[in-house]
Parts: structure tokens; C-alpha cells; sequence
């Protein structure tokens, strides 16, 4: 039987990140991608609009859609739901593809910086300008406004503009900021970390902490990437995915270490 894809976008996008990945994987998985709450088709979702409630909501998703053992696919924000999800019901995932992960607990200051402006400046002028300034200045964009043509950036651009802005100007605090950074010793769901070599250093520091205490862990590089490896380099990016899961598929029922691979930054 195929196995299940889970497939989760970051802040600001929607699941249409993933168009290079489901026309590669649909036909040798079952797909199942979403939209975090404020996102996409899930933008009607009211607030508040944090970690623990997204979460949550994805966690009502697999259940309505039957899904209790998948491999689970995410990126930055999407990324930490992952954790999040594994780390309270490590049986659910056959594995975990982690893109530039944001790690819940560890501090992330470029990344708080940048969200804070948006916010600002989506409360001050506008969401439209928001949008803009967003992905017309923030670092983890760098590579795709570089090369417009090889990474798509009218199409990346879209998918920003798309986004309806409930998380930048929705009232209402969300649950306090979970924190896993002295849990992921516990966290023994085979992991897969993945980052650009020009990442943004909040999530290349984010991924060292993940390769050096969760149990069961590789870590790959992209070359030429930034932030955005499976949007920017979907070429290397889906093979080395595709990879991983048949080996987790080919170990499933037989325990077994997976060793590193942690390449030098």
C-alpha cells in the first residue's frame, strides 16, 4: 500500500508551495496537503493564530482525513507543527522532511525581527504593503528574488500575495510558545533536516541543535538554495526526499538506527 505524504507550508504561504512536490510524488504516495489556519483555503479559520493552535488544527485534519501514519513534510512554520505533533504522538509519523525549521523554544531573532515589521507595517498601511515588503525584503527570499527565472519568483510572489493576512492583524493572544529544546533527545521519529547553503542563520542554527540531539537524524544541504530549498532546487531537492522515504518505507517493521549524514557548514 502507498504510503502517505503529509505536506505543510510556513507563514504567509499556502499549500501551493508544493506543486513541484505532489506532480513528483503523487504517483507512488498518497498526498495530503494543507493549509494552516489564516492560510489558503483555511484563511476563513478564526484566530488566534499561534504554534499550539496550529497544531492543533492539523492534528483535526489527519484525523477527519484518516491519516495516523504518515510521513510528514514541512517547511519553516509548517516545519515546527511537525514537532510539534511528533513529539506529543511520536507514532504518528513514519518520519519527518524538515525545512528550514523553526525549532519552538529556541530563539530565532532575524525571524522575530522580520515578522514583528510585517506586522507593523500591516497594522500601519496596510496588508498589501505587507505583502510587499515581505518578500521584496526579507533574507530567507534572497535566492529566489536573485534567479527570478530558475526559482519562480513571479509565481513564489503570487502565492505571498495570496496570503489573507490573519496572523499580522487578528486580535487576540495565542496560547504561549510551546517549548521543545529540552525534549528532542525523547524525539525518535527519523528525521530529515534540510536547509539552502545560503539559509538565513536563525534556521542553519535551528538545524544544528536538531542534528545534535535528536536521536535519529540526518542532515543534507542544498546547494545554490536559501531558504526555500524544495521551491528553489525541487531538481535535487525531490530525488533526495524521494530517497529517504523508501528507505523509512524499507524499514518499516524492522528497528534500526539511521546514521547521520551532517554535512560541514
Amino acid at each position: 500500500m502507498q504510503s502517505w505524504i503529509v505536506m505543510l507550508h510556513g507563514a504567509t504561504q499556502h499549500c501551493g508551495l508544493f506543486i513541484a512536490q505532489e506532480s513528483h510524488f503523487r504517483g507512488n504516495h498518497r498526498l495530503l496537503l494543507l493549509d494552516l489556519p489564516g492560510h489558503g483555503k483555511s484563511s476563513h479559520l478564526p484566530g488566534p493564530y499561534g504554534l499550539a493552535e496550529y497544531a492543533q488544527s492539523v492534528a483535526l485534519a489527519l484525523d477527519e482525513a484518516g491519516v495516523d501514519n504518515a510521513h510528514f513534510w514541512g517547511t519553516h512554520t509548517g516545519a515546527a507543527v511537525g514537532l510539534l505533533l511528533a513529539a506529543e504522538n511520536p507514532h504518528r509519523f513514519r518520519s519527518l522532511v524538515l525545512e528550514g525549521a523553526v525549532l519552538p523554544g529556541l530563539d530565532m531573532p532575524y525571524v522575530t525581527l522580520a515578522v514583528r515589521r510585517a506586522v507593523e507595517t500591516a497594522q500601519r498601511r496596510g496588508l498589501a504593503d505587507a505583502r510587499r515588503e515581505w518578500f521584496d525584503t526579507a533574507a530567507f527570499f534572497d535566492v529566489i528574488r536573485r534567479d527570478p527565472f530558475a526559482c519562480r519568483s513571479a509565481e513564489h510572489a503570487a502565492i505571498i500575495d495570496e496570503f489573507g493576512g490573519g496572523p499580522w492583524i487578528a486580535a487576540g493572544s495565542p496560547s504561549p510558545f510551546p517549548d521543545l529544546t529540552g525534549r528532542l533527545s525523547a524525539l525518535t521519529t527519523p528525521t530529515l533536516l534540510i536547509n539552502g547553503e545560503h539559509d538565513v542563520n536563525d534556521f542553519r542554527s535551528a538545524a544544528g541543535v536538531l542534528a545534535a540531539k535528536l536521536p535519529r537524524v540526518r542532515r543534507e544541504t542544498v546547494s545554490q538554495a536559501g531558504g526555500f530549498p524544495l521551491w528553489e532546487r525541487p531538481h535535487v531537492v525531490n530525488p533526495l526526499v524521494e530517497s529517504w522515504l523508501n528507505e523509512i518505507d524499507d524499514l518499516a517493521g524492522r528497528p534500526g538506527e539511521l546514521l547521520p549524514r551532517r554535512p560541514s557548514d
